[in-house]
């Protein structure tokens, strides 16, 4: 049985956690930002995962670094 076109249960399941890292990430980016909270969010919106990537390393690590 092709299982979601091919990929198999180890596909989807990378899928899956690739999907759930984006909305992640633009869910922190709508609810923390705040600063180029348009800006980012366009571009994690329409860069899909590379964005995501983008803002993680970024904006993210910039924001929370100065708490560790």
């Amino acid at each position: 049985m092709d299982f979601l076109f091919g990929f198999g249960l180890l596909g989807s399941l990378i899928g899956l956690a690739l999907t759930l890292f984006w909305v992640w990430m633009l869910v922190d980016c709508l609810a923390d930002q705040k600063e180029d909270k348009l800006v980012w969010f366009l571009v994690i919106f329409f860069l899909n995962l590379v964005g995501a990537v983008l803002y993680y390393f970024l904006a993210r690590k910039k924001r929370k670094g100065a708490i560790v």
